[in-house]
């Protein structure tokens, strides 16, 4: 089993929307609410063109996961923040198929690898909702600790959901 992480391309574009078309109902217990056109390749082209606008801008890294070379999740360095803070979030999914199987730990150890080595950063956090345990040991798995409980985090599935907080700093890793 091979899993990569690379740049997202418009050429992903039919199989992120294909993935998030078989994945809808197994994704949304942990996404926000989205409108429909989200689910098709042209809002998936236009989610991957701002993408890649703002990582160009230095914003974001959006990458694709890859298991022995089929496109199967995604995962993101979102809200990059330079200067004294050098810090960015992490967020990932796979797709159902792949899940329970370490191909999100993977990914998350190679973004690590991307967010230290090849951008700088210091710090990257993540969130999980409380009773998303296997997201939880995804991050713990990579070295993450648990840093607190931030209440009514993000509105997920349309509800205003608590997330346990964890961060790893690039000293963590030596």
């Amino acid at each position: 089993m091979s899993v990569t992480t690379r740049l997202v391309s418009l050429d992903d574009v039919p199989a992120i929307a294909e993935l998030y078309r078989v994945n809808m109902e197994f994704l949304a217990p942990f996404e926000p609410i989205r409108p429909q056109g989200w689910f098709t390749a042209q809002g998936q082209a236009e989610v991957v063109r701002v993408a890649l606008h703002r990582h160009a801008q230095g914003e974001v890294v959006p990458h694709v996961i890859e298991l022995d070379g089929r496109v199967v999740g995604r995962i993101n360095l979102n809200d990059i923040v330079r200067g004294p803070f050098l810090n960015a979030h992490l967020g990932y999914w796979v797709s159902q198929d792949v899940n329970g199987r370490g191909v999100a730990s993977a990914a998350v150890a190679d973004m690590i690898r991307v967010a230290f080595e090849e951008h700088g950063l210091h710090r990257i956090q993540a969130g999980a909702m409380p009773h998303n345990l296997a997201s939880r040991r995804v991050l713990e798995r990579n070295g993450f600790t648990r840093f607190g409980m931030a209440p009514k985090y993000l509105r997920i599935a349309g509800v205003w959901q608590d997330h346990v907080m964890y961060q790893l700093l690039a000293d963590d890793e030596s």
